[in-house]
């Protein structure tokens, strides 16, 4: 969607989430790499610059000398630290641009040091002292435009007119103003680049969290499959082979089913774009899981049709009711359970019952099982009631909505 307004309508993806250079820039701060190169640019230019100013300005201001020439290095040499210490550096150009100024000499690029100065302290957030700086120098200028001109180099200088007052102050109006419209745009971006990682860690979150849910419900489910029948082959290997051989017939066909979507969900886990190479389990395959519970040793009875559900209400009610059928062969006494399914034109109920009583202290589930339950409801909207029943043995009620409402629709929208 990002490349598609870049190349579109709208905005290009360097305005909303700002330019590669400037997100370098970010970084070098972060590490306090030093700016030699843009330094040693910035020196040259306000060398070159100030000689030929104090050229086209000879008679009329002090000739550049030897002391000229360490202020206007010591100005573009601060520059150096200007990611390290930046009001330092922002109040020592300022400094040394009315030092220089008071010494009469040529007025030219010496003011291009404070002006980066400047824009580097706003942008790092340290407005004040930009303002402080530049403030300083413009009361140093009108002291020395206006008042100290009469004792201060050259003999011959005369009070500055007070309309050059106003486009000075003009022009610092405009640096300030531009340098705290980058240090906004700034932290609009970082602050945009915040909340992408945050989303892309959540989304990776949710998506763990998803794939330990189905690799628990199908594991769990299969492996108490798999520990009861061997309990019941061990229990007749010596006095009824048949039966064994029923039992072992029983776990290699819980491992199979087990290891085969383990595997699917690994393929996802490897290739998460490419599509599933199995359809996902839903409520057609409730008879399967009578099967199951029948070969671990309980009956099951369900009552009721389930509708036509979206894929991820339909496995999330599947796996609802294999969890529940697996915390009854494994927490409870009762070798009998129902399974009732009832919907309407907006929700879907899921009742699963067992008579009990429970054969632990967990009964029912009280671990990952029914927190994975509860996970899977309320991701689709729904909601689980599970507890013991007044008469005895445990109950797990699921009601999930048939339609996915529109706040969530909205939501995966915004995401992609």
């Amino acid at each position: 969607m990002d490349e598609q307004r870049g190349h579109g309508g709208g905005p290009p993806q360097w305005w909303r989430h700002g330019p590669p250079w400037l997100n370098r820039w970010g970084e070098e701060h972060h590490q306090a790499r030093w700016p030699w190169l843009s330094t040693v640019l910035l020196t040259a230019f306000v060398l070159v610059g100030s000689h030929y100013a104090a050229h086209q300005q000879e008679g009329k201001r002090a000739a550049l000398d030897v002391f000229a020439s360490v202020l206007l290095l010591v100005g573009s040499g601060l520059l150096l630290w200007r990611r390290r210490h930046p009001v330092l550096v922002v109040y020592g150009t300022a400094a040394a641009a009315m030092v220089y100024l008071g010494a009469g000499y040529a007025y030219g690029p010496v003011f291009f040091t404070v002006v980066v100065a400047c824009f580097s302290a706003i942008v790092s957030g340290h407005r004040r002292a930009a303002w402080g700086a530049v403030a300083m120098l413009w009361g140093g200028h009108m002291l020395v435009a206006h008042w100290l001109y009469r004792w201060l180099p050259p003999s011959h200088d005369s009070a500055a007119p007070w309309a050059q007052e106003g486009v000075i102050a003009a022009w610092v109006a405009a640096i300030v103003a531009v340098a705290e419209l980058a240090r906004i745009r700034r932290e609009q971006w970082a602050r945009e680049r915040a909340e992408r990682a945050q989303a892309a860690r959540r989304r990776a979150d949710e998506e763990r969290l998803r794939i330990a849910r189905e690799l628990h419900d199908v594991l769990a489910h299969s492996i108490s499959v798999i520990n009861v029948q061997a309990g019941v082959g061990l229990a007749l290997l010596d006095t009824d082979p048949e039966q064994a051989r029923s039992a072992l017939t029983t776990i290699k066909a819980a491992s199979k089913e087990a290891l085969g979507e383990v595997r699917q969900v690994l393929d996802t886990l490897r290739t998460p774009g490419d599509a599933p190479r199995a359809p996902a389990p839903g409520l057609d395959r409730l008879p399967e899981l009578v099967e199951q519970a029948a070969s671990a040793g309980l009956t099951v009875d369900v009552e009721g049709e389930p509708p036509l559900l979206p894929p991820g209400a339909d496995l999330a009610a599947f796996r609802i009711v294999q969890e529940a059928l697996t915390n009854v062969v494994r927490h409870s006494g009762s070798r009998h359970a129902r399974v009732h399914v009832d919907h309407d034109e907006r929700t879907l109920r899921l009742r699963i019952d067992d008579d009990g009583p429970a054969t632990g202290a967990d009964a029912g589930g009280s671990g990952n099982g029914l927190a994975g339950m509860r996970e899977r409801a309320a991701a689709l909207g729904g909601t689980i009631e599970a507890g013991p029943r007044p008469d005895g043995g445990f109950r797990v009620l699921a009601v999930l909505p048939l339609k996915v409402k529109a706040k969530a629709k909205s939501k995966e929208e915004d995401d992609r």
